[in-house]
Order: C-alpha cells, then structure tokens, then sequence
C-alpha cells in the first residue's frame, strides 16, 4: 500500500528498545518523523541515524518526535542504540505490519533476505495525517531531510 499526502497515518504500535510498547497515536499533539531503516549496523543506515541524532534540536525545536523503525529484533536495536548513542526511540517491526503499511516492505533484499525495510521518511502532523511521505527503492540513499524540516516548519 502506498500512503500518499494528505491521508491518515496508519496507526501501529511496536516495542522499543526497552522492552516499551510505543503508539504512533500517542503522540497525537505533536508533530511526527517516521524513519523506516534497512538494517542496523550497516552503513548508510548508521550514517543516516547519527546525521538525525547530530541534529535532533531541529527536530525539538519543531516540536516533532522522531521515530525510527526496522524488522531488526528489539535486541539488535537495543545493542545499535546504545553503541551510536542514538537520541530517539528505535523501534522493532520484526512481524513487518508498520512497515508493510506505509509500504516500506521490499520483497526481496540483497542477498536474497525477503520483508527488509525500505529506507522511507514520514512526517506525520498533530491530527495524525501524513504531510510528508518518501519511500526510496534505493537503500544506498538517504532521504530528503531538508525536505522533511521544510514541512514541519510549515506545520508550527
């Protein structure tokens, strides 16, 4: 399923780092960054994930909360937490029902692993509709930041 612009959020709520279940509806009142992410420890994700943690004040100051999400296993997110310092909640679509509802799925990966995460951003605005939406087929980019802090400027 593809979520354009202007339509609802789809709702999920998946465990965090610490073992917390985290509803994108409980941020209802504030603004949202949904991240989708291949794979921890890879590099692009790394580099992708700290550039959000280098500037994680933009994203304060636009009263925005940045979530971050991949099928990696909440232990796996917790040990990448921890060793990149990472500001922002990691959260595990390990069954693959978020990332398969913002159609941020691959079927296949490299190496023939199937249901990795594509690469995607979302901004997601108080009332829960989506006001920005980018879904990359090439995991080895990133996506448009200036883009994503562009629209949330225009939501405050």
């Amino acid at each position: 399923m593809k979520i354009e612009v202007g339509q609802k959020a789809p709702l999920f709520t998946l465990n965090d780092t610490d073992k917390k279940a985290v509803s994108v509806a409980e941020f209802n009142g504030k603004n949202v960054v949904v991240l989708f992410f291949p794979l921890a420890f890879t590099g692009t994700c790394t580099a992708e994930l700290c550039a959000t943690r280098d500037d994680i004040a933009s994203y304060n100051t636009a009263n925005a909360q940045v979530l971050a999400i991949s099928v990696d296993s909440l232990f796996t997110l917790g040990k990448f937490k921890g060793e990149q310092n990472l500001n922002f909640p990691l959260l595990s679509d390990f069954n693959k029902e978020a990332s398969a509802a913002y159609g941020a799925l691959y079927e296949e990966f490299v190496l023939g692993m199937k249901g990795v995460s594509k690469r995607s951003a979302f901004v997601i605005d108080k009332e829960g509709v989506v006001r920005y939406a980018e879904v990359l087929e090439d995991a080895g980019q990133q996506p448009d930041f200036m883009a994503i802090k562009d629209v949330l400027a225009k939501l405050n």
